[in-house]
């Protein structure tokens, strides 16, 4: 029993050992296949953001347009202080009002004494009705000095307010007009954002197979270096036999240098690509990075692309049409101006003072509907010029947009012949492969039987490094081919 558990400690201290032992990558790398490098490319791309932004700007300004076709309602409140009332009555009314007892008891006894009768007798009457005169005169007085009063504005302080709806009924088209230009500014920014994803992923697609053309020619040319630094070693030995020259061994020993050299510039410009690609993925530019293409022996061709597509899937040529449809709008809009308005107002408006009942000094208020005609007469062609400016843009915009479509149809001929080319030079390198391999294995065959010279085997191994390098470009230059035509026709996704 106690032999089996020191078997048993032995064990676990070897498997303890054994993994304490085994090398630990510092930093992992991160495999990456062109579509997620395309999907972190697009995700933090700073351009494609400000064009998201700026088609949310555009869906809320078309959103506000179609509020215009609603009514409006606004409140306004007012105060105000003036140094001098309105007074309805003059000085001399007023002095009226506060004696007029005494101006209808004298007007009275005048028409009393133009009576008939005795003087004794109006005397009497006089004494009589005094007192009652007096009164009444009184009473008259204070009723003049109270109407005076309430005749008095005393708006000194004033205030207002008025609660207003408007409905505009008939505009001349301006509200047609702005929201059908809310629309295309929409949609242009939805083709802008388009052309945006299309040019990040045709960025970030040539810097891939940039990365990956690298990453291949590196492992041809550690290829190339370990067959001329064998080629060195074996010269050596055929040199101290004295079957090949000093001169062969030096020949050799500069091809190896040039190799050694042709790996650092090709493992260098690896590194800084791979950087670039980090950048636009908007990784840190020192992760360490694998592409899934890198390992593969042969680069899988591209699905071919039918001849029928369109070119009307590219998003300027959509831009352009865009501009084309805003131009129409900006007319449309001009000639708007040209013709009456009409709009519904109605409210509640409230003031105090008010003199629906007297002048109050408390809030009074009124309901209040209408209709506003607004008819343009004259404007000393203001209207017409811009018009006729505006179909002449129209006329520009046209003439771009056949520039590009003719263009653009140019381009798509070419890159077509380019990957009609590149399918060529693949198959051709292809073919060329199995020529220098057979020729190199010839050339090895020979120099073994010494009947060859080391020169005629450093051509053949030249031979085959152009045929791999051939073969590695016509590759990429077949992807690249494709990725330019389908940005070409506007079909890149």
């Amino acid at each position: 029993m106690e032999g089996m558990r020191l078997k048993s400690l032995f064990l676990y201290c070897l498997l303890v050992l054994f993994f304490l032992s085994s090398p630990v990558p510092a930093h992992a790398k991160r495999v990456l296949t062109l579509n997620e490098c395309r999907t972190l490319a697009l995700d933090n791309n700073k351009q494609m953001q400000v064009s998201r932004v700026k088609q949310s700007i555009a869906e809320n300004q078309r959103k506000s347009a179609r509020t215009k076709y609603l009514p409006r309602v606004s409140a306004i409140g007012a105060y105000e202080y003036t140094s001098r009332g309105i007074s309805i009555l003059n000085k001399d009314q007023k002095e009226l009002l506060d004696n007029l007892g005494e101006v209808f008891t004298s007007a009275i006894g005048r028409e009393v004494g133009k009576l008939p009768l005795d003087p004794a007798k109006v005397k009497e009457l006089s004494e009589m009705a005094a007192p009652y005169v007096a009164a009444a005169q009184g009473t008259i007085d204070h009723l003049g000095h109270s109407l005076n009063e309430a005749l008095e504005s005393n708006n000194h302080n004033t205030f207002a307010g008025t609660i207003t709806v408007t409905q505009p009924i008939y505009m001349g088209g301006a509200l047609k007009t702005m929201n059908r230009i809310a629309d295309i500014k929409e949609e242009l920014a939805a083709n802008t954002l388009e052309a945006r994803r299309q040019a990040t992923l045709y960025d970030i697609d040539n810097v891939y197979w940039q990365v990956v053309s690298l990453r291949h020619k590196q492992n041809l040319a550690e290829s190339y270096l370990d067959l001329v630094k064998k080629l060195d070693h074996d010269v050596e030995k055929t040199t101290e036999v004295g079957l090949t020259t000093r001169s062969d061994n030096l020949s050799v020993k500069v091809r190896v240098n040039e190799a050694e050299m042709a790996l650092a510039k090709v493992i260098d410009a690896l590194s800084l690509t791979k950087m670039l690609l980090c950048q636009l993925c908007g990784l840190p530019v020192d992760e360490p990075i694998e592409l899934a293409d890198e390992s593969t022996d042969e680069i899988a061709p591209p699905v071919a692309i039918p001849s029928a597509v369109s070119i009307d899937n590219r998003p300027e040529l959509r831009l352009l049409q865009n501009a084309i449809d805003l131009t129409h709008q900006e007319v449309n809009l001009f000639k708007a101006e040209n013709r009456p308005q009409v709009s519904f107002i109605g409210g509640y408006a409230v003031t105090n003072p008010n003199a629906f009942n007297g002048f109050q000094h408390r809030f009074g208020g009124f309901w209040h509907l209408g209709l506003q005609v607004r008819v343009p007469i004259w404007n000393w062609g203001d209207v017409k010029y811009k018009i006729e400016a505006a179909k002449q843009t129209t006329t520009v915009a046209n003439l771009e947009l056949e520039d590009a479509r003719e263009k653009i149809e140019l381009q798509v001929r070419q890159n077509r012949f380019r990957v009609s080319e590149a399918n060529k030079n693949l198959a051709l390198a292809r073919s060329s492969i199995a020529n220098a391999e057979e020729n190199l294995r010839m050339a090895k065959r020979g120099f073994e039987e010494g009947v060859i010279t080391p020169t005629t085997i450093m051509e053949a191994q030249s031979a085959w490094l152009m045929a791999h390098t051939q073969k590695i470009d016509a590759e990429i230059e077949l992807q690249l081919s494709h990725t330019d035509l389908l940005k070409a026709l506007g079909i890149l996704k």
